[in-house]
């Protein structure tokens, strides 16, 4: 089964995660299909906390790939986000 889930990278106290596309028996961490996105929990300033690519996301979803929760909750937001401004 395909799941659309986060990878986490960054440092020590600086988590910086990854939205990709992976085989559901992968690691977290290990190998993926594809990357559609980010998150940046710590972004200051100007700087991007959130960008998916909804075009590659909604063709996965097409294609059967599920959505992880925390997932879920980043794309409602950035639908929000998109909306708002």
């Amino acid at each position: 089964m395909v799941v659309i889930r986060l990878a986490r990278g960054g440092a020590k106290k600086r988590p910086f995660y990854s939205i990709v596309v992976a085989d559901s028996r992968s690691r977290r961490d290990g190998r993926f299909i594809e990357r559609v996105g980010f998150y940046n929990p710590v972004a200051s300033g100007a700087g991007q906390s959130l960008s998916i690519n909804a075009a590659r996301l909604a063709y996965w979803q097409e294609n059967g790939a599920t959505l992880s929760p925390t997932v879920t909750r980043l794309v409602k937001q950035n639908a929000r986000a998109q909306a708002a401004g």
